[in-house]
């Protein structure tokens, strides 16, 4: 089982234990990084995948989707200023990641125009929870998944921001596998299953 850092943390992991409790037969193997890995290759039953999908042989499950949300801690918008406009954002440290992504920047809509922001900052991380952790020490501003935050937020220790420039543009989740010839292990099956049962994004 392979899955994306934040959807490892906030729903797979949380999870485990209420399958392995109605599957006790099955042994998971699980690993958490936000690198496509070839599942193939690293003889993988199901890999959960944020984003568009890329055209291949395996199959999906829609598992939900995410809007995506510019974040940062109080401390740190106290101390650099709540950015009013996209172009505010040159005056602050954006937080990325180190690997490249099907969407370059931080895609912004004013006035009905789509744009888009450059992340540059001094730090980048291999993964969301990461990117996540250091906004929440206040080195800078991310963009991140709404289920992510979604708790920091209501517990107001990240705030929103530029909302009224997100273009409203959302990740979709996919479990993805080989199925070859529609035959799929009782395992796989039985974990597929109870994903799309469980997870709510």
């Amino acid at each position: 089982m392979n899955a994306n850092v934040p959807f490892g943390h906030h729903f797979l992991l949380p999870l485990v234990p209420g399958f392995l409790e109605r599957h006790p037969d099955v042994t998971l193997d699980i690993v958490l990084t936000d690198e496509v890995i070839d599942i193939l290759e690293h003889r993988t039953d199901v890999a959960v995948r944020a984003g568009p999908l890329k055209s291949s042989s395996l199959m999906a499950r829609k598992l939900g989707q995410t809007r995506m949300v510019i974040v940062g801690a109080p401390a740190y918008l106290a101390r650099q200023g709540m950015p009013a406009t996209p172009d505010d954002l040159q005056h602050h440290n954006l937080l990325g990641f180190n690997y490249v992504r099907a969407q370059q920047g931080w895609p912004m809509r004013r006035d009905g125009v789509d744009t888009v922001v450059a992340v540059t900052g001094n730090a980048q991380a291999s993964d969301g929870e990461a990117l996540r952790c250091l906004t929440l020490a206040g080195l800078g501003l991310a963009r991140l998944a709404a289920f992510q935050v979604r708790e920091d937020i209501a517990a107001g220790r990240l705030l929103p921001v530029l909302e009224d420039f997100n273009p409203g543009d959302s990740e979709e989740v996919h479990a993805v596998f080989v199925g070859q010839g529609g035959y799929l292990p009782l395992r796989v099956r039985a974990f597929l299953d109870f994903l799309v049962e469980k997870v709510a994004i």
